[in-house]
């Protein structure tokens, strides 16, 4: 018989677990301590998968889009550019160059007015450096070059400008020419041949047009403004582009994606780290609950550690009894807790975008917002840090109630019995 009920601490502990307990507010507690570490970890885990998800846009998409660094002469446009394209191209750190114009105007068009960076590109050569030609909802980026004085816009700053693909928009820069009317300003008229979508902020405020146009229109002959880098790892693009400006002969310099959207995204780490801290301290006031659930029923059990005491029980198989009973508190909401987190991580950007669906109305707009969507991405490393915490901390909260009912001294307990 003795050997049926081995070991004895797990079998009572079990038990007070599963009992229907004649104090219905100590099985209240029980239920909403696991309760609340359940939605603690499940929170935890799809914040956590969310804020991943921006982590992982920000990277494919912003920075798929803005080059991760750019070479350029100092105060002036850069003339031999082929000679220093071949030269960065054996870099082994690049894996991608492309030449650029850049200049900044803007668009008009149906009696709207939008400002907008607009690039010169060669489109035979962007696809080295940008997943631009992969997101063109309208018409390719090939066109550029079929058609002269072509350019492809953002789906946000299309919209604005109330334009599709064949309609014409007006360049306005921030120069002024010289006429018999007097000074004004310089204007050029585009047909657009394509619109791209990225999902982001840039689909307001970005415009292509071909290299050979930009240089017309600044003037720049068979200069270009500098060379776009693509690198393996984003984050060595600082690094590798300044060892690769101060190698090229020449007065050189180097810019990268840090100066340009750095702050976006050290912004959304810092984001993760601090709601991360936050949603932990939902799950430790969760996993403590079970000290005051403990403490409850150590109180309304002492008669029955008396008896066990008087039969030989040790204070230690005691004190495992009942970290017993609260240890499985801690793993059943933790584990309930992780299923419906991962659950929730892998279905809410379908679900965020079915209830958008539903009530019309867009959460993240692109107008505010750098992406339009909902995004997650689940990472188990995670998953198996929060589950983890939480079940050492579930058991290290059952320690002080089993060890004051180690202490319990059967003559004592019983003596009012």
């Amino acid at each position: 018989m003795r050997g049926m009920f081995r070991p004895l601490s797990l079998f009572i502990g079990l038990r007070y677990t599963a009992a229907k307990r004649s104090n219905h507010f100590i099985s209240f507690i029980s239920l909403a301590s696991m309760l609340g570490l359940m939605l603690g970890v499940a929170a935890l885990i799809v914040v956590l998968s969310v804020m991943n998800g921006f982590d992982r846009e920000l990277k494919q998409r912003i920075l798929g889009m803005v080059s991760h660094a750019t070479i350029s002469e100092y105060g002036r446009p850069m003339d031999n550019w082929q000679d220093v394209q071949t030269q960065l191209s054996a870099h082994p750190a690049v894996t991608g160059t492309a030449p650029y114009i850049q200049a900044q105007g803007m668009l008009t068009a149906n009696g709207a007015v939008r400002g907008a960076l607009i690039y010169g590109v060669d489109p035979a050569q962007e696809a080295r450096v940008s997943i631009l030609a992969r997101h063109m909802k309208k018409g390719q980026l090939d066109d550029l070059d079929h058609q002269r004085f072509g350019i492809v816009l953002g789906d946000l700053l299309a919209r604005y400008l109330g334009v599709q693909p064949g309609d014409k928009v007006t360049m306005v820069l921030p120069e002024a020419s010289i006429s018999v009317a007097g000074v004004v300003p310089r204007l050029k008229r585009f047909t657009v041949t394509g619109i791209f979508e990225v999902g982001a902020e840039l689909d307001a405020n970005l415009a292509y047009i071909s290299l050979n146009d930009a240089a017309r229109i600044k003037r720049l002959g068979d200069k270009v403004d500098g060379i776009r880098l693509q690198f393996d790892n984003l984050f060595e693009a600082p690094q590798n582009a300044r060892d690769i400006a101060s190698e090229l002969p020449g007065f050189y310099r180097a810019s990268d994606w840090t100066r340009t959207h750095g702050n976006l995204f050290q912004a959304i780490q810092l984001e993760k780290r601090m709601i991360g801290l936050l949603l932990f301290l939902i799950v430790l006031v969760a996993a403590f609950n079970i000290v005051s659930t403990l403490v409850m029923v150590v109180t309304d059990k002492k008669a029955d550690v008396a008896i066990l005491r008087t039969l030989g029980a040790t204070p230690g198989r005691v004190m495992r009894i009942f970290m017993v009973q609260g240890s499985v508190i801690g793993i059943v909401g933790t584990l309930l807790g992780g299923a419906l987190g991962v659950t929730l991580a892998l279905t809410v950007s379908d679900l965020v975008a079915w209830v958008e669906r539903v009530l019309g109305f867009k959460f993240l707009s692109a107008d505010v917002y750098f992406i339009s969507y909902l995004p997650s991405q689940l990472q188990w490393d995670d998953v198996t840090v929060i589950c983890g915490s939480a079940m050492v901390m579930s058991f290290m909260a059952t320690i002080y109630p089993a060890w004051r009912a180690a202490k319990t001294h059967p003559a004592e307990a019983l003596r009012y019995e």
